[in-house]
């Protein structure tokens, strides 16, 4: 059962005008790995709505403070670090994904920063994303910022972290986890689960 624009703005009505446009690539993304039936849709609308910013958003945006610096990396940003580069969002990328995940090249930070709908990140992950669907992410990160890659990265991501899963036992605080790393935003992404099971029902 494919979602219908109609489906898709009542659980995201931010996404306004772009609905249309993520209506098919979204479906086709979703049925090539297996995102089907109410949980599984319900579950992946949610999550990738909420990374998206209702799907307005394909690469991730860096400009952080240096009080948002020190709570999401504190590991990598003392407090002198993050007033120096607050607001300076490809040295904020450099430092907070370089040297690990595959970037070993001055400014593979910037360069394999946060994309497509669940924003890969990280030049292993580019790489690995990029096999899967035939496409040189390594030389064109930026293709991960068209709809239809960046609909199929995340669908890719999905059932390569066995998410089809957990979203059918209903356990959707595993599967923030498993995209976040921790539970940032788990607030809004229940709330738009919530709505998609109720839209999709």
């Amino acid at each position: 059962m494919p979602i219908t624009a109609q489906q898709l703005l009542q659980i995201l009505p931010n996404a306004g005008q772009v609905a249309g446009v993520f209506v098919p690539v979204l479906n086709a993304a979703m049925s090539r790995y297996q995102i089907v039936g109410t949980k599984r849709i319900a579950a992946f609308v949610a999550q990738v709505g909420h990374e998206s910013g209702h799907l307005a958003r394909l690469v991730e945006n860096l400009n952080y403070s240096a009080d948002a610096l020190r709570r999401n990396w504190p590991s990598r940003f003392d407090v002198d670090l993050a007033s120096a580069v607050a607001r300076k969002p490809e040295q904020i990328a450099n430092i907070a994904y370089g040297n690990r995940m595959g970037n070993t090249a001055t400014g593979d930070g910037w360069k394999y920063r946060g994309r497509g709908l669940i924003q890969i990140t990280g030049k292993n992950n580019y790489r690995a994303c990029g096999e899967a669907l035939g496409l040189d992410l390594i030389a064109q990160p930026e293709l991960l910022e068209k709809p239809q890659h960046g609909s199929m990265s995340a669908a890719w991501y999905w059932a390569t972290n066995g998410l089809n899963t957990l979203a059918d036992s209903g356990r959707f605080d595993a599967i923030t986890q498993r995209i976040n790393g921790g539970q940032t935003g788990a607030a809004d992404r229940l709330a738009l689960y919530t709505r998609a099971l109720k839209v999709l029902a």
